[in-house]
């Protein structure tokens, strides 16, 4: 009775969401909201006569974490209210000249949202993978701030004075895909780190969100830089051990766990008091009904790593493997619409199989197949599963069957390299295969628009790297010199003044060295 009146006085407060039982199609754009589909050009024309923002919605359709964000955020009636303050376009990847914009845009990870003003200048990119309130709240700042993102950063760099709004819109900026918009990438650690030491602490939940940004970034980088371990392991067991901040920086604790531990655990005890303290926060994490499945799987994902990375090459124990049984079957269960299980059962099938389960997670995938609006990366797994197995043959059928079954001018791209990439690897005798799947992509390029922009152009470029280091003892000249042949052809094609020619014939020369 609870449960339906909390529900009941959501939805009267325009806060619950909807459930999107309507959409059959997981191709289908979220509905409810004015989407400007693709035109990019024509959606900053509108802004501009209408002096609203533009909010830009860069993804795909296979996209777990994008049809996330569908599931969590763009059906939530406070986001569909708030899209009639700016203008909302929808990008997807495999759009024409989608991939040019992403370059354009400086957009790469799917999925990117950003909020522009209306003379195009970026005001920030918001975080997909946080709660949908954090989410709502960080794009009711973006809409009402006075400078952007990049100026406040300078700012605060600078030592200046900063609004405590200010501060949110940094600690909650996507630092993850902001790929040197405001800052080189190299440096988005030390700033993050700065920017924890800067944050005024009266500040608390800021400062916190600010110094675990910090920390997560300093447990990814491969040689961090020096800082205060000791003091960084006392802000990590202090979040562990408080239940709202846990909850409330939810995606640093489950999906940072594993790198932090080995950051900062430098001696057993320190070591042992982290991973005990990360583990019980993360069983409760994986049973908190307030988080989306994706993320609870996540949090299971997390207990699963953390167990395996202390018990390196033991046997798991019943007990986990029947908590991964039983998270999977409950998400399987609960995900209703095409969106969501796009996202849950792509995160379920990884979750058996990295717990060893390749049968379970088969057979979950294979179920899917049938219904999926994105089976090819299903597929995907599936060969994972069978390479894991050492069944070189079956793991290339199913490359080459998710290849087949992909659709859309740059995930077929994409698609088509991870085949290629594989054959190589698994089959590098097979040169008959080898030249065809390569082949075939390159009729695929030479049918794109945008083929060697952004993430066409890296599709391409692991093709052409991947075929070079096939040929490198020159035993397969012959197959080379065709396929060199065939793209040079594409290139031929593009006017000499398209940016795409360059790449194109770099690619060429790549491949022939």
């Amino acid at each position: 009775m609870k449960r339906t009146l909390l529900m009941l006085s959501l939805v009267l407060a325009g806060l619950a969401p909807l459930s999107h039982a309507d959409v059959a199609d997981g191709h289908a754009l979220p509905p409810g909201i004015g989407w400007q589909k693709g035109d990019v050009p024509a959606a900053f024309a509108k802004a501009r006569s209408e002096n609203r923002p533009v909010f830009l919605y860069w993804g795909a359709v296979w996209c777990p974490p994008c049809n996330q964000v569908k599931a969590t955020i763009f059906n939530r009636p406070d986001f569909i209210a708030a899209t009639r303050q700016f203008v909302p376009v929808y990008l997807d990847g495999d759009s024409a000249n989608a991939q040019q914009l992403g370059e354009q845009f400086k957009v790469r990870g799917y999925p990117t949202m950003i909020l522009f003003r209306p003379d195009g200048t970026e005001i920030t990119r918001l975080p997909g993978e946080v709660d949908p309130e954090r989410y709502l709240r960080t794009l009711q700042l973006g809409l009402v701030t006075v400078k952007p993102v990049k100026s406040l950063l300078a700012d605060a760099l600078a030592g200046k004075p900063l609004a405590a709004d200010d501060w949110q819109l940094l600690a909650d900026y996507a630092w993850d895909v902001d790929q040197g918009q405001i800052i080189p990438e190299k440096d988005v650690t030390a700033t993050l780190a700065k920017l924890a030491r800067q944050v005024p602490a009266a500040q608390t939940a800021t400062a916190t969100r600010l110094q675990l940004k910090a920390i997560a970034a300093l447990a990814g980088e491969k040689d961090a830089p020096t800082f205060d371990r000791g003091q960084a392991r006392a802000q990590l067991l202090k979040v562990l051990a408080d239940d709202k901040l846990s909850r409330a920086n939810a995606d640093i604790v489950i999906y940072a766990a594993g790198d932090a531990i080995k950051l900062l655990g430098d001696d057993k005890a320190e070591h042992r008091a982290l991973w005990t303290a990360w583990n019980k926060r993360l069983s409760v994490l994986e049973s908190d009904a307030t988080l989306s499945w994706g993320d609870r799987l996540g949090a299971t994902a997390a207990l699963l790593a953390l167990y395996k990375q202390e018990h390196a090459k033991q046997p798991l124990p019943a007990l986990l493997l029947a908590d991964v049984r039983s998270q999977v079957a409950a998400a399987d269960k609960a995900s209703a619409n095409p969106y969501q299980r796009q996202a849950v059962i792509t995160a379920a099938g990884e979750l058996l199989a990295d717990a060893g389960l390749l049968d379970e997670s088969d057979k979950l995938l294979l179920a899917e197949l049938k219904t999926s609006h994105a089976p090819y990366y299903h597929m995907l797994i599936l060969a994972s599963n069978a390479k894991e197995r050492g069944d070189k043959a079956a793991a290339l059928g199913w490359y080459e069957q998710a290849y087949r079954a992909s659709e859309g001018q740059a995930t077929r791209l994409q698609w088509g390299a991870s085949y290629v990439s594989n054959a190589v690897e698994l089959a590098p005798q097979d040169a008959g295969r080898i030249e065809k799947a390569a082949s075939e992509v390159f009729a695929d390029a030479g049918r794109s628009s945008s083929a060697f922009y952004e993430r066409s152009r890296r599709s391409l470029e692991k093709i052409a790297s991947r075929l070079k280091a096939w040929n490198q003892d020159q035993k397969h000249a012959g197959e080379i010199g065709r396929l060199a042949g065939q793209l040079s052809g594409v290139c031929e094609k593009l006017p000499a003044g398209d940016a795409q020619k360059p790449v194109c014939d770099g690619l060429v020369k790549t491949i022939k060295s």
